[in-house]
């Protein structure tokens, strides 16, 4: 599958001058492929609407809705409350579809391994530098080479470091006191990428790396993937099934503004670095048409957009998360208050 260039990309499916409605969002790398087929698929049915899309990273995103630069964001990082207080019109979030972050790696023509959580944690606090080192060794057959470990990460703002960095603090404690979770963290080693495609880049062209980006950047580039321990001890690969098990008790137990954390879910089938990826969306649109085209792009997403999203190895939601979502999505105004 040909990659999908991301840095500073924009979509763009007709010019503002023959669309009726043009709404502009930026945000999420790891959306982007989904988010691109989506503006696609929905145009075609709405021409009079168009949506542009900057693939920017999640803290760009989260930057330009709050600023009011943009009419919606995306991020795979729920909004804190600090950045959620004092806006002029509130935010809401709706979750669009589940995704796994791929750890992936380009080392001597292997395409299988097994981490840990302690060996992976150890590996990006810069802790396990070589590949023959015995914490690696013991998860895999495979024959492993002498040179060191180039650990590659995110330079920008990014969901999938924030659900990368998640899972990181929940399994292991000297990450989470020494590093932390965040869209944006101080790396203790290691090069860095802009976007998913970035790292996918770096990973490719880079010997004896490791990386993350979300699963579809790690196929786009034959990398491949290696599976990862879970809270019930077995070794699972990223997959929509394994996602999908991940999501499983998020579904049972979604708050009402869905910002949750399905990363180290329990489960014998689930892929422990999970997560769900957002559209913000202000809870008032002064101008009612952008309103109207928001929430009728919103209501296709959570209709025809979820039969789209297995395509590029996204999770659909579950259905008692859409139900939900409609009924929020009811919630938005539109106009002048």
């Amino acid at each position: 599958m040909k990659a999908l260039r991301i840095a500073c990309a924009v979509i763009a499916l007709s010019s503002a001058a023959h669309a009726a409605v043009l709404l502009n969002g930026s945000g999420s790398t790891f959306a982007f492929p989904l988010y691109s087929k989506w503006i696609a698929a929905f145009h075609q049915r709405e021409p009079d609407i168009t949506l542009t899309y900057a693939s920017i990273g999640s803290g760009g995103g989260i930057a330009d809705i709050t600023a009011g630069r943009t009419d919606f964001g995306a991020t795979d990082a729920p909004m804190s409350e600090e950045q959620l207080k004092g806006l002029p019109v509130p935010i809401l979030h709706f979750p669009t579809a589940m995704g796994a972050v791929a750890v992936t790696f380009n080392v001597n023509h292997i395409d299988r391994l097994r981490f840990d959580p302690e060996t992976l944690a150890d590996i990006f606090l810069g802790k396990i530098t070589t590949w023959k080192d015995p914490a690696i060794r013991r998860n895999t057959t495979m024959p492993l080479p002498d040179g060191p470990i180039t650990v590659v990460h995110r330079a920008d703002g990014s969901g999938t470091t924030y659900i990368f960095t998640d899972y990181l603090s929940k399994v292991s404690p000297a990450w989470r006191t020494t590093v932390g979770r965040g869209t944006s963290v101080a790396w203790p080693v290691g090069l860095a990428g802009n976007g998913n495609e970035g790292v996918a880049d770096l990973v490719q062209h880079t010997e004896n790396s490791i990386g993350y980006v979300e699963l579809i950047y790690s196929v786009q580039h034959d990398l491949p993937y290696g599976g990862v321990r879970n809270r019930a001890g077995q070794y699972v690969l990223p997959s929509l099934e394994s996602v999908n098990a991940a999501a499983a008790g998020a579904a049972i137990d979604m708050p009402p503004d869905f910002r949750v954390s399905i990363t180290d879910a329990s489960g014998p089938d689930a892929y422990p670095i999970s997560g769900f990826t957002w559209l913000l969306v202000p809870a008032r649109f002064a101008d009612a048409q952008k309103g109207t085209a928001m929430k009728k792009f919103l209501a296709w997403m959570l209709d025809d957009g979820q039969t789209l999203a297995p395509l590029l190895l996204y999770a659909p939601l579950p259905p008692q998360i859409v139900s939900l979502e409609r009924e929020a999505l009811s919630t938005v105004q539109v106009g002048p208050p």
